[in-house]
């Protein structure tokens, strides 16, 4: 027995004791059950980031791409985009210390230091403390730093809010305007299709995001030109040779989902012109595209109809997020139902499936895939896969903390965090402390958080809030490519009331005090149950 499940079943058996009898025992034990599963995947991801802090440049503390063949670089597009985003996420969460010591200083130093063209970062190489090109490489400019802000700081954005890594976020995306005043601009700098349709459709979800986030016209207006040249103009994706739907080719669906959101809302008439040309492109992606289970295959020749890759994409989620994105602005049920179907035989054909060989990111983008959808449509098929495939996914982990030893390890932190934060039902602990256990559960409008603690504890009950408003603005939440979901959520204006097995913090709360944090203090062995009921008007 290892030392984390020799930890896990010391809980278990301290929360086996004498339950609040005037709560709902089978609420509590659920919630507990989902405490034991949070607690574990916040324990991988904080051994994750100390493993990789272990792997750090000697000079420059940042981390390198991986731990065999680029331990001697730091890459915005992977060491930053993919892991060092996610050990910043996994720190505000778990260890305020941490998020802003290390972190941001490794943050400090990135922007000092990798800065190439203005704020653009470039390769940086540690043995020449200098970059690794004496040649400036613009392509390799705008595809690192595309990634960075879409993959890495936008998740990391859209969960934290005000910070310097959005500050960071923002003044590379004003930066790279200068390089994408055109569409056609990229021609110049790519000779891969597939590389400037994943640079537009990373542009796309991010331009959408910002335009909410700022209310500033020119991120719609850029997000517009992109929109315009797939939808109205040179590039339509129904008659090329070959499409990529799995991972890095499918940016371009959701990003022009997310386009269609946007100008649903904040440009109707430019919405109208994109309905027959997106709809012919999902309908295309539906019809040629999907196995016999509703699963999408690598690629396919849209204008044929053949199949490119007959391999399975790992993030059917990412795509089926544009379909229920269609379908929440248009009502439109056959995107539905295509969403649904790929549900079906995940229980019975999909578990232990090699979606990427033997690499934790193809799970970790399949396990996401499931768990925003989850949010949306609470199939229990799907609950019980994704609990089913998680622990696959965590027994990859070394005893280290490291796992893949590659940029590809901060996806299992996002997605261990994205199922913790499920399982709490958005719910975090200040101080977190990994003895101490927050599980949630729900049922008929009211949700029960139960804390457990080995040893006497005090801090703060945190809720989660309605980021896709209080940070985006967004005006809907539509399902986004590595979005955290919203479970519970403490809504502005509404008044909640707490019963709990503690009698002094029974009341009636307004909206603002969920997020600033309950106080609380739970004794050793103590099994502390705070049910929660919105007051409705």
């Amino acid at each position: 027995m290892n030392k984390l499940s020799g930890f896990i079943l010391l809980i278990a058996i301290l929360t086996a004791c004498t339950q609040p009898s005037e709560f709902d025992s089978d609420l509590v034990n659920k919630a507990l059950e989902n405490g034991k599963q949070a607690n574990e995947g916040f324990i991988r991801s904080l051994d994750f980031v100390n493993g990789w802090l272990t792997k750090t440049d000697s000079i420059t503390g940042l981390i390198p791409t991986n731990l065999t063949n680029k331990t001697d670089v730091w890459e915005a597009h992977n060491s930053a985009a993919d892991n060092y985003a996610f050990m910043v996420l996994t720190a505000f969460i778990l260890d305020k210390e941490l998020y802003h010591g290390a972190m941001l200083d490794m943050l400090n130093t990135e922007q000092e230091l990798t800065s190439r063209v203005e704020s653009l970062p470039d390769t940086w190489s540690f043995s020449k403390q200098n970059f690794a090109s004496d040649e400036l490489k613009m392509g390799d400019v705008i595809f690192g730093t595309s990634e960075y802000i879409k993959d890495g700081l936008i998740p990391l954005n859209e969960y934290i809010g005000e910070s310097p890594w959005q500050d960071r976020m923002m003044e590379m995306l004003d930066d790279l305007a200068a390089y994408m005043k055109e569409v056609k601009d990229l021609e110049r700098y790519f000779e891969r299709t597939a590389s400037i349709e994943e640079v537009n459709g990373e542009m796309l979800q991010t331009l959408s995001r910002v335009y909410w986030m700022t209310g500033d016209q020119k991120y719609l207006e850029w997000a517009i030109r992109i929109g315009d040249y797939y939808l109205l103009g040179d590039r339509d994706l129904t008659q090329t040779n070959y499409l990529r739907i799995r991972d890095h080719g499918c940016e371009i669906i959701g990003g022009l989902s997310e386009l269609y959101v946007t100008a649903h809302f904040a440009n109707p008439q430019k919405k109208g012109a994109y309905k027959l040309p997106f709809y012919a492109l999902l309908d295309r992606v539906l019809e040629v595209g999907r196995n016999e289970d509703g699963l999408f295959y690598n690629a396919v020749n849209p204008k044929t109809g053949e199949i490119a890759d007959s391999n399975i994409v790992d993030n059917w989620g990412y795509v089926f997020d544009a379909y229920y994105s269609v379908y929440l602005v248009d009502g439109k049920e056959e995107y539905r139902e295509a969403v649904l179907k790929g549900f079906q035989k995940l229980n019975e054909k999909y578990r232990d499936y090699a979606w990427e060989g033997t690499s934790h990111d193809g799970y970790a983008d399949a396990l996401e895939s499931g768990i925003n959808l989850y949010n949306r449509e609470p199939v229990p098929e799907l609950k019980n896969w994704i609990d089913s495939e998680m622990q696959v996914m965590f027994n990859m982990q070394q005893d280290d903390g490291i796992i893949g030893g590659w940029h590809g390890d901060g996806n299992f932190a996002r997605t261990a965090i994205m199922y913790s934060l499920w399982k709490t039902r958005g719910a975090t602990l200040q101080p977190w402390r990994k003895d101490v256990i927050l599980g949630a559960e729900q049922n008929d409008g009211q949700i029960y958080f139960v804390i457990t603690a080995e040893k006497d504890w005090t801090g703060k009950l945190v809720f989660d809030t309605q980021r896709h408003k209080t940070i985006l603005n967004l005006p809907i939440d539509y399902p986004r490519i590595n979005q955290f979901p919203e479970w519970f959520t403490a809504n502005e204006g509404e008044n909640y009331t707490l019963t709990s097995s503690q009698k002094e913090l029974t009341g009636t709360y307004p909206t603002n005090h969920l997020p600033e944090g309950i106080p609380v203090k739970v004794a050793a062995g103590e099994t502390l149950v705070i049910a929660v009921k919105q007051n409705l008007p």
